[in-house]
């Protein structure tokens, strides 16, 4: 994929100065990453960012896509069967609406940590006969999940348009 012409680089944000209870640590690093992988997306160019970057196929938006689905899942108890799936956004979906669902998903996902005053507790969710992890380990695992596909964002988001920063 040949790089298009250079957009402004955006200024990198840094990570958050957060409280000093672990809670408030944990939301604080998986909001900035939630935020900085939005915002990677959110002004990407369509059909830009649906087309692959790589040869397995990853772009940006089925990222976002997947990561809708990890949030869902992990906090709200949402079942997924074939999560390979999950990188493709549908066909019919714009930038604006991939964008938005990942924030809803986010702010329920928020709604639902916002009760949990116990890391060592399992994640309420609503799936029955399926045990929930911590809450400490699901936010240790969006964390890693996140950065991961964030840092694959701002890959691909250079190759498109040379974005840069957060």
């Amino acid at each position: 994929m040949p790089i298009a012409p250079r957009r402004a680089r955006r200024g990198d944000t840094p990570p958050p100065r957060t409280g000093s209870s672990e809670t408030e640590v944990l939301r604080g690093f998986l909001d900035h990453l939630r935020h900085s992988v939005s915002a990677k997306v959110e002004d990407a160019p369509d059909p830009e960012a649906r087309t692959a970057g790589v040869p397995s196929g990853t772009n940006l938006l089925g990222l976002l896509n997947h990561l809708t689905h990890v949030e869902r899942s992990t906090f709200l108890g949402d079942r997924v069967t074939d999560w390979q799936a999950t990188f493709h956004a549908a066909p019919a979906d714009s930038v604006a609406e991939v964008v938005a669902r990942y924030r809803s998903a986010v702010a329920q996902a928020n709604e639902v940590l916002d009760g949990c005053t116990d890391l060592a507790a399992p994640v309420p969710r609503p799936r029955p006969n399926s045990p929930a992890p911590s809450v400490r380990w699901a936010l240790t695992h969006m964390i890693e999940e996140t950065g991961r596909h964030a840092g694959h964002a701002d890959i691909l988001r250079e190759l498109i348009d040379g974005a840069t920063g957060r």
